[in-house]
Parts: C-alpha cells; sequence; structure tokens
C-alpha cells in the first residue's frame, strides 16, 4: 500500500457551499486511525520539511512583487477555533469529522478540507478546493499547479500512520 494516493473524484460533499464555484480541486489520501482530526490537520499543515517551506518562502518573494497576501493576517491566532489559524491558513469549519482551512485574496479564493470519511484504508482525505477571482488566479493555479500537487502529497505523508 502507498502511504498517499491522489484520487480523480471530488465526495459529493466538498464544497459545502465554502466557494461560490470550484475552477481547481484535487484530493489526496492517506491512511491514520490513531491520530483525531485536530492532530492530523496540524500533522499535514504544521510540519513542512526544510525544502517545502523554502519553495513557500520563495513563492512570498516572488507574489509579493505583485501584490499578492504574504504578510501575517491581523487577527492570526492559533486558537483552534472558526477564526483561529492552523499554519498559515484561517479555520472555517470544524467537525468530528472534517476541517475546513482556507484563504481569500484577490487573485483566487481556496478551501482546504482535511476528512476522516473512517474508512480501513486511505481514511484521511486533503481535498484543494480554488476559485479563481479574475485571469491572474487562473494563471496563476495554473503556474504553480504542478509544484502544488508535489507539496500537498509531501505533507499528506505526514499524517500516514499504520
Amino acid at each position: 500500500m502507498s502511504k498517499v494516493r491522489e484520487e480523480t473524484t471530488l465526495p459529493e460533499y466538498t464544497n459545502g457551499g465554502y466557494l461560490d464555484q470550484i475552477n481547481f480541486s484535487d484530493t489526496f489520501a492517506t491512511t491514520n486511525h490513531q491520530s483525531n482530526l485536530k492532530e492530523i490537520t496540524h500533522l499535514v499543515f504544521n510540519n513542512p520539511p526544510k525544502w517545502i517551506q523554502w519553495l513557500f518562502h520563495l513563492r512570498n518573494k516572488l507574489v509579493n512583487l505583485l501584490g499578492l497576501k504574504t504578510e501575517i493576517p491581523a487577527d492570526y491566532n492559533e486558537r483552534f477555533s472558526i477564526g483561529g489559524y492552523i499554519g498559515f491558513f484561517k479555520i472555517f469549519f470544524i467537525s468530528d469529522t472534517k476541517i475546513v482551512l482556507g484563504a481569500n485574496d484577490t487573485h483566487l479564493n481556496f478551501r482546504a478540507i482535511v476528512l476522516n470519511n473512517n474508512e480501513a484504508l486511505y481514511n484521511i482525505k486533503v481535498i484543494t478546493l480554488v476559485q479563481y477571482n479574475n485571469a491572474f488566479g487562473k494563471v496563476y493555479m495554473r503556474a504553480i499547479a504542478p509544484f502544488h500537487r508535489v507539496v500537498v502529497k509531501r505533507m499528506v505523508k505526514s499524517a500516514y500512520k499504520k
């Protein structure tokens, strides 16, 4: 069994009204029946390897020149509650089986959904949803999509536990 797999279909409940439309999406799945959803979300988003940290740093340097958000938001806090943050993503929704994180910017809005469907294998799904707000959002996402997939797959791998 692979530690992480990319899934080609989105669960039917994916958007749940979090975005007006979905222009890009992907799903990566792993197995973890030992940790709760809060712990899993922290494993995915708060433990990037050094090379991913470097890529985020490079991304922020480049997009800052284009006027995109790179600074810590004024409402930043690490409380595990709606309005708190995990890593640099705001928490929009929390339940026993789903946590929705995300960010809104001028070029695009995105949501990352961490879901536990309690299946025997690949019970943890990390779903990315993106809504383009303008043509730049579409161009931006096309440019970073190959990196995004590699990075998210590696980040999801950090939550794998037999």
